[in-house]
């Protein structure tokens, strides 16, 4: 008997011994069937025969040895435990976490590998008159006398139906065939012609390749990133090395796909969690016997097991949602960096507006900065205009001015983009006798409005109720609708301009599966259009008759508590102007405020983007925030607020024994009550990143011990992107 210690996913922070029979090929990384309690887990091996073993008699024995090999390679195990230790988060969880579905499921891996048909000696040996009673028997039978067939193509050509009998009978046999590593493209693709700015880029990520470099892309919108990336990763493909492309979002996976697939002839697939169990674990196949050249996902991509992985692009990668903000919270970013140097490869990081650590790691030579200064077709940057609403008369929410630019650029037969991330019809329900407004009683915070469904949804917790008849308050029924989401701006803009095209983009109107492709394909039909929509607009989309971009309310994002909120407001009015003007005709953007001589709002009109983000480092610098400081959030919740504070304080008052940290809170969060929880949270900060991680390991240590920790749902975030 042998002993194997495995990782289970469970919220302890330990590994388990079982016992394995002697004769069994286990390895580190093979996935083991295991009894747990009254349960049966799907555990990950860790280590074989550990020296601080128990005696194998008091041990439970492992049920069954899943895998004859290591479904996690030695790398990523590497990555893996790495990111379970820096963000101080069980590792069974987190290798468990890094399987696609099935495989957690324990399903056999042989079920899913590529199956191909042949005869069998007896089928070879048979005679044609022995099935002339099936014609179609007959005809399979033929086929696979002149070679085996792989199971797609068979069942392009017969059915299943003929195939069972001759299986049956033991005249045909299944095998499985190993995929082979994609075959190199026998003539380069031709890209676009670079400018300048464009070569050096290109030339450097290929002068990296073979070894582990950082480099940042920083290009304005419009500078060609995309075709960076081609051409970087041209080389690569005759070399038969792998790629990984991480994109930010579902949405642009699809168009990015379609781009790749376009340029290069090898297999690019794609990764992300609208595919079906079946589809993630066959990318998860190819991606780890070579199959497949590029893979283009979202975040959890990055835990795919690469054959030859030559080079990692993350795209936009100042965007939040590369940080997980649940669970498991890695950032991509952060552990693609890491990915690379086991890889020994490059890691290119793109974004026109790319994010204060990043930039900083560039200014201080530790990445190699590749700056994109003009857009690559020639046009010039979308102008910035700032539409002062003080003491003027809206309509719709739109002033004057803005409604004059407007028609004038419809009526040249281009398209216009406004801008408003708030979805839904109104924010809230107003009384207009008493004020009442409608609010989620789960929430500190009030239930939106959607018209279309007739809901009152918190987009919180996810409550949602039907909208009442009656004030809450004072039983009036004169309820309005209080401010403006983009279900009510598309209304209002039907009214407006009764012939024109109007596609919305926000989440409830993709949410059914297609309509996210199709409201893209309605955009670049050519012709005066009106496209209106919340972030997801502002992401990697190329709208060339798109000459205006209109903001409709920059207000809602200047004033936060958040330290970040003027970096992601500055990249997101960048980002949502980059739109306007990627054609022929020139692009302008409107910013309505009623606060136009905001700093920030000058410094990005005045200066752009770079410059903004160079003065926000020194402000960072001065007031010892990161990147300058790291960070780490508790945070506490619980159906009483006093528990949360009460157990935040007593973890506040062990790591003030640390001289090493500084502390903020325990304070209540932004958003103090959410699903019915009241919400706490406790920052700390320290200029060492060794010794915030020590002091973290010894409050983990002990804050397991004690009994107030049942009682609350509490959560470590290291190096968290979002604070509220």
């Amino acid at each position: 008997m042998t002993i194997v210690r495995v990782a289970l996913p469970v919220p302890l922070r330990q590994l388990f011994d079982y016992t394995i029979e002697a004769t069994h090929k286990a390895t580190v990384g093979c996935r083991v069937l295991v009894p747990f309690g009254p349960r049966k887990l799907v555990g990950v091996i860790w280590q074989v025969a550990p020296e601080d073993q128990f005696s194998a008699a008091k041990i439970k024995p492992v049920l069954k040895l899943l895998d004859n090999s290591a479904v996690l390679p030695p790398l990523l195990c590497q990555l893996l435990s790495f990111a379970a230790d820096y963000y101080h988060y069980p590792l069974g969880e987190v290798l468990i976490s890094a399987l696609p579905a099935l495989l957690r499921e324990g399903r056999e891996l042989s079920d899913y590998q590529p199956k191909a048909y042949r005869l069998t000696a007896a089928g070879r040996q048979l005679e044609a008159k022995s099935l002339k009673r099936s014609a179609k028997q007959l005809a399979l039978w033929q086929t696979l006398q002149a070679h085996q067939l792989t199971e797609s193509v068979l069942l392009q050509q017969h059915s299943r139906a003929a195939l069972k009998p001759l299986l049956d009978k033991q005249l045909a046999e299944e095998i499985i065939v190993p995929p082979t590593p994609y075959a190199a493209p026998t003539k380069a693709a031709e890209g676009l012609k670079l400018t300048q700015a464009q070569a050096l880029a290109v030339t450097a990520v290929e002068q990296a390749c073979g070894r582990f470099e950082r480099l940042l892309l920083e290009g304005v919108t419009g500078s060609g990133k995309t075709e960076v990336y081609l051409q970087s990763i041209a080389k690569l493909l005759q070399t038969q090395h792998q790629v990984l492309l991480i994109v930010p979002e579902i949405g642009l996976t699809p168009q990015t796909l379609e781009r790749f697939q376009t340029r290069f002839d090898v297999p690019v697939l794609c990764w992300h969690s609208a595919l079906s169990d079946s589809e993630r674990l066959h990318c998860w196949l190819q991606a780890s016997t070579g199959a497949a050249a590029i893979i283009i996902g979202t975040r959890s991509a990055l835990f795919l097991p690469f054959w030859r992985l030559g080079l990692i692009i993350i795209d936009e990668e100042h965007d939040q949602s590369l940080k997980q903000q649940d669970g498991f919270r890695y950032h991509a970013r952060d552990l693609a960096i890491k990915r690379a140097a086991l890889q020994h490869c490059p890691i290119l990081l793109g974004s026109a507006t790319p994010s204060l650590e990043s930039l900083h790691n560039a200014l201080t030579k530790r990445f190699i900065h590749l700056p994109l200064p003009d857009r690559a077709a020639g046009q010039a940057l979308p102008k910035f205009e700032l539409v002062d609403l003080k003491q003027q008369v809206l309509q719709f929410g739109l002033a004057s001015q803005t409604l004059a630019n407007i028609k004038q650029q419809l009526a040249r037969g281009l398209q216009v983009m406004l801008f408003l991330n708030r979805r839904g019809f109104a924010p809230a329900l107003s009384c207009q006798e008493c004020g009442w407004l409608t609010e989620c009683h789960r929430c500190s915070a009030f239930t939106t409005y959607h018209k279309q469904s007739r809901q009152l949804v918190c987009h919180h917790c996810g409550a949602s109720k039907a909208i009442p008849r009656q004030c809450g308050g004072c039983g009036s029924t004169q309820l309005k609708p209080l401010g403006q989401g983009t279900e009510q701006l598309e209304e209002n803009l039907q009214q407006l301009f009764a012939d024109i095209a109007i596609t919305r983009l926000d989440r409830d109107s993709t949410r059914r599966k297609g309509a996210l492709h199709q409201a893209l394909g309605d955009i670049h039909q050519h012709g005066a259009r009106l496209i209106v929509g919340t972030q997801m607009l502002a992401k990697g989309h190329h709208f060339p008759n798109v000459s205006l971009v209109v903001i409709v309310d920059v207000d809602g994002a200047l004033y936060s508590s958040d330290f970040r909120a003027p970096e992601q407001l500055a990249q997101l009015l960048t980002q949502v102007a980059g739109r306007a003007g990627r054609g022929s005709s020139g692009g302008t953007v409107l910013l309505q405020t009623h606060y136009p001589e905001h700093a920030l709002l000058q410094d990005i009109i005045q200066n752009g983007y770079a410059s903004f983000a160079r003065s926000a480092l020194q402000e960072r610098e001065q007031t010892r925030l990161p990147p300058f400081q790291h960070l780490a959030l508790f945070s506490a919740e619980a159906h009483q607020s006093e528990l949360c504070q009460q157990w935040l304080q007593q973890l506040a008052d062990v790591a003030r024994q640390s001289n090493s940290v500084q502390l903020l809170g325990p304070i209540p969060a932004p958003l103090e009550r959410r699903a019915g929880k009241y919400r706490w949270q406790l920052q700390l900060y320290s200029p060492n990143r060794p010794a915030l991680h020590q002091v973290l390991d010894t409050l983990l240590a002990q804050l397991i011990l004690w009994p107030q920790s049942r009682k609350v749902k509490w959560q470590l975030d290291v190096d968290p992107t979002d604070l509220t």
